[in-house]
């Protein structure tokens, strides 16, 4: 098995002669970026596709969060997770914000809402919650939380591409949510991200602000970055729209063989039961290596790397456990036992469109004879 690597995730390309033709027409339009026509036809097929009102593209992810909390006129403190890619709470840091953290549910690894109520004070104005692994947070719960306490609500939708909750788009809960077109995400657009909001006043301000503040011409009137998608991103952004239904699909039957063939491996669990599947865009494909089990979920990270197969430890270590984050009371240890765990024990197996039913086999395998 060590020919070839096996990565946790790998972009689907389309074929290269469908891409030809979409660079040539921006090579002669010699429009390669703000806003030009590509970039406009993929906020309008992104919005029909995800059943969405209002999206703006972004050149990252990253920049995109950043951009929300400024959207959202954010102060004072934000409750977060510690489970999550740092660029979560580093959008918090960039603002100067403080970050609170909040332990996760055992079962979901998303946000407790009860942690979120009991952290709450009086400089708390935001909620930034991630749908981890595609998976959807307790939106009903920190919606009611929201409400109540006036607070603002910014999802971190990074794995939640087209994800539904009870028939529709995940993304039309909160104030606004931010996706990842990173290129290891199901849909990406090689590097990208994007802000879905729900009324044309507040795209307007997020346009605006992802390009400096400009209000026309001449006028500034607030203190904006650079954070435009190119038109060769919205490009190929909408040649893997074309195609995103087939990944899904592809990727679906990846977790179903996996849940069959892992369900009789003691001290394997699988983070979600198969119920769930209809609410999750198959982003990664997380497992918890228990105490049951004869090796360590590190020794299994390395038995499966010596053989080239590139399983992550998503998320290890906690966020809280980095420099930037450890001043803060919140960061803990103690304040974060079930996030603590999941860091120690969660594994995220290969799964990706091209992966192969043989190559997921001998991955079991390789896990079934520790």
């Amino acid at each position: 098995m060590k020919s070839k690597p096996i990565y946790v995730t790998q972009p689907y390309l389309p074929p290269l002669e469908e891409f030809i033709p979409s660079l040539r027409e921006i090579w002669d339009s010699k429009i390669l970026t703000n806003g030009g026509p590509f970039h406009q036809q993929l906020e309008k097929a992104l919005c029909e596709y995800l059943g969405v009102k209002h999206i703006s593209l972004f050149t990252n992810a990253t920049i995109a969060l950043v951009t929300a909390l400024q959207a959202l006129r954010i102060t004072g403190e934000v409750i977060t997770t510690p489970y999550s890619f740092v660029a979560t709470a580093h959008s918090i840091l960039w603002n100067g914000l403080t970050p609170v953290f909040v332990d996760v549910d055992p079962v979901s690894l998303n946000l407790d809402p009860a942690g979120i109520e009991a952290a709450i004070t009086p400089r708390t104005t935001a909620i930034l919650p991630v749908h981890c692994y595609g998976y959807p947070c307790d939106v009903e719960a920190i919606h009611k939380i929201a409400r109540t306490r006036g607070l603002k609500v910014l999802y971190d939708a990074a794995h939640a591409f087209g994800v539904k909750f009870h028939g529709e788009s995940l993304l039309n809960h909160g104030d606004l949510s931010v996706l990842s077109f990173h290129a290891t995400k199901v849909f990406n657009t090689f590097e990208g991200g994007a802000i879905i909001c729900h009324d044309a006043e507040t795209k307007q301000h997020i346009d605006r602000l992802k390009n400096f503040g400009y209000v026309d011409e001449v006028n500034v009137q607030s203190s904006g970055i650079n954070g435009k998608m190119s038109e060769i991103h919205a490009a190929f952004g909408l040649l893997q729209l074309k195609h995103v239904g087939t990944a899904l699909q592809k990727r679906r039957a990846i977790d179903v063989r996996y849940r069959s063939a892992l369900a009789s491996i003691k001290g394997i669990q699988v983070l979600q039961p198969e119920t769930h599947q209809q609410e999750t865009s198959f982003s990664y494909f997380p497992i918890r290596v228990q105490g049951s089990y004869p090796l360590s979920r590190d020794a299994l990270y390395q038995k499966l790397k010596d053989r080239n197969i590139f399983a992550r430890r998503y998320f290890y270590p906690l966020i809280t456990q980095f420099p930037p984050y450890q001043q803060f009371p919140s960061a803990l240890p103690a304040n974060l036992p079930v996030a603590s765990q999941a860091a120690e024990e969660i594994l995220c197996l290969p799964i990706y469109p091209d992966l192969q039913s043989e190559q997921v086999d001998a991955i079991v395998e390789l896990i079934a004879t520790a």
